[in-house]
């Protein structure tokens, strides 16, 4: 009997991360094939080829769709889109997957459900069901949802979201957060050698910060930006940690006053393209919090004990537990949001943190559905009502 052919699409640095224990996962079960697929910021120079990662970590990449133009323009990532969509078009045909697995809500996700829901290929989405008002990706993710037959979703909350999408209870599987599988089973760097390894010495106090654009506000990326990095620099004691910004509409204003900003700050500030897994939830561990409007914020860092500033709408709606800050896009805001971060108190309350995302094993839960579920006539999608509709 033919194994049955598991399809990963990976279009980031940060859903890599999120994907490898999985991946690794279906690699090791022998009724299943891997296959890995590789698109979006992986394969741009500007954001460090991390598909290369990939292949480092020993996964073998079977196809690479160019999609992502130069351009951080609402144009230029619609037409992205319609790049994928032509490329993906080709890798079904050529792979013939009996599974595609997404995760997300990216522009890159987008384009490959839609392509593969017309090519009749079953659909997995991880992470379905959750709210980010303030960004683009709230659409995408219930789209994504509608065009998937099998869901992996975080929280029963979430759970309750894609069955009330019309979607049927028997096909939806609560596991929990993927990101936590990583901090049970990666082996973190101590501080000092992640100070080697990102060649940047840790201070008294020192902050992980990843913002990201908010999509759905119209010129708000930058001046939300400014507040944060006013509020940033009055902080003389304290070292800053900054990720790049994804490659959504305005990512390129946000970088360009990050490395203004790190220019102005060398001793106490470095940005990084890419930190890869093991360096960035390193970086959490060892860091007094994590700042910006990223879901690692809410989904890692608490299983961490760390407590994180929510910054801005991008996350509003989803659940979050009591180590998460959330303030307005405001210098004044943010200042009091990191006198909360350093108080005592709450300090003293974070090893009681309880993450709503789950203490871990969702890997292993997708894996076996992926391996044991009955595929005869699973493109067939019916809308399930709920009772009393």
């Amino acid at each position: 009997m033919a194994r049955r052919k598991i399809c990963v699409v990976t279009g980031s640095r940060a859903e890599y991360g999120l994907l490898y224990w999985l991946m690794r996962g279906i690699r090791e079960c022998a009724d299943l094939e891997l296959q890995v697929v590789a698109t979006g910021m992986h394969l741009s120079p500007e954001f460090g080829r991390t598909f290369e990662a990939i292949e480092q970590d020993g996964f073998r990449v079977d196809a690479k769709v160019e999609m992502l133009l130069s351009s951080d323009t609402a144009i230029g990532i619609t037409k992205s889109v319609g790049l994928g969509l032509i490329g993906f078009a080709e890798v079904w045909q050529q792979l013939r997957p009996d599974i595609v697995v997404v995760l997300g809500d990216r522009f890159e996700i987008l384009a490959v459900a839609t392509s593969a829901m017309l090519a009749r290929v079953p659909i997995a989405h991880i992470h379905g069901g959750e709210t980010t008002e303030a960004a683009v990706d709230e659409s995408i993710r219930h789209a994504v949802s509608k065009m998937a037959q099998l869901h992996f979703v975080a929280a029963e909350e979430y759970r309750k979201r894609v069955i009330q999408l019309g979607e049927p209870p028997e096909r939806v599987f609560l596991v929990g957060g993927l990101g936590i599988d990583n901090i049970k089973r990666l082996p973190l760097l101590s501080r000092e050698a992640l100070e080697r390894s990102l060649d940047f010495a840790l201070g008294p106090r020192n902050l992980l910060v990843t913002f990201h654009p908010v999509t759905l506000e119209e010129r708000t990326s930058s001046a939300q930006v400014g507040e944060l990095l006013a509020a940033l620099a009055e902080r003389a004691d304290t070292h800053i940690i900054f990720t790049m910004p994804n490659a959504d509409a305005d990512g390129r204003t946000i970088l360009a006053m990050l490395e203004e900003f790190v220019a102005a700050h060398p001793r106490t500030a470095k940005l990084f393209r890419s930190l890869g897994q093991i360096r960035y939830l390193s970086c959490v561990q060892h860091c007094d919090g994590v700042v910006g409007n990223s879901s690692s914020a809410l989904i890692e860092a608490p299983s961490l004990y760390k407590g994180s500033i929510n910054i801005g709408d991008r996350q509003k709606g989803r659940l979050k537990a009591r180590s998460v800050i959330d303030c307005e896009p405001t210098a004044s805001s943010i200042r009091a949001a990191l006198q909360r971060l350093y108080s005592a108190e709450f300090v003293r309350d974070l090893p009681r943190t309880i993450n709503p995302y789950g203490s871990g094993g969702a890997s292993q839960k997708i894996v076996e559905t992926l391996r044991a579920i009955p595929l005869q006539g699973i493109v067939v999608k019916r809308f399930y009502d709920l009772p009393g509709h």
